[in-house]
């Protein structure tokens, strides 16, 4: 008796790219691609259609892939989700995991080894380049990054959560409100809940404060 081939849905608004996929794809006999979409917004409504087995998603096209893949991975619990993506950005790798991605391949990887990464992300693995493996390691290696750790006396009834830290690292790089709430797949009126919080808990005035107080303390 054969076994069912996996449905992948590809979701990237740059067409060669797409169509090098598909081919990738189609030429293993494990898989058939059930759909071919340019944005976000496609994205979700082809895989509620379709209910594929693997979503593969551009994280930079229309809509934001993130976005598709929390709203995607919120409605089809079951459907595995990776990014496959120019940027080896932390944010976006970060980003990407948060919102339930099973993994976060470079576009400049050899799509010939495509078919094995997605067969092992459907069979309960990951997929990730090394590198990036290294620096989610490093990232999670203490509780507390060092440069958290400058404010720690500043802090005046409670100590900021993780999601105030990631907050406030955003604000020092000089991000918006709709820009943090794009990176972290937050609404804007909760980043600036966050940024209250941050505001109340370093006992300052308001953010420009804060972003002042913390380069003040680690010397940038």
């Amino acid at each position: 008796m054969a076994t069912a081939r996996l449905r992948v849905l590809i979701a990237d608004d740059h067409a060669p790219t797409r169509e090098d996929v598909e081919k990738a794809l189609t030429a293993d006999e494990r898989f058939e691609v059930c759909a071919l979409v340019a944005d976000a917004a496609g994205a979700v409504q082809a895989a509620i259609r379709e209910q594929p087995d693997v979503c593969l998603l551009d994280v930079r096209m229309p809509g934001g892939g993130l976005a598709a893949a929390w709203e995607i991975s919120s409605r089809l619990p079951t459907v595995k989700i990776v990014m496959l993506t120019v940027s080896d950005d932390d944010a976006d790798l970060f980003g990407a995991l948060r919102a339930r991605a099973s993994g976060y391949l470079l576009k400049s990887m050899d799509l010939r080894q495509l078919p094995d990464r997605l067969a092992d992300v459907c069979s309960g693995g990951a997929a990730m380049p090394g590198a990036l493996v290294a620096r989610l390691v490093e990232q999670f290696r203490g509780r507390e990054p060092r440069w958290r750790q400058v404010l720690s006396g500043q802090v005046s009834d409670s100590r900021l959560t993780s999601r105030e830290w990631e907050v406030l690292e955003l604000l020092v790089q000089g991000l918006s409100t709709a820009e943090m709430a794009g990176r972290l797949v937050l609404s804007p009126s909760a980043v600036r809940v966050h940024i209250a919080a941050i505001v109340r808990k370093l006992g300052v005035a308001d953010r420009d404060e804060a972003v002042a107080l913390f380069r003040r303390r680690s010397g940038t």
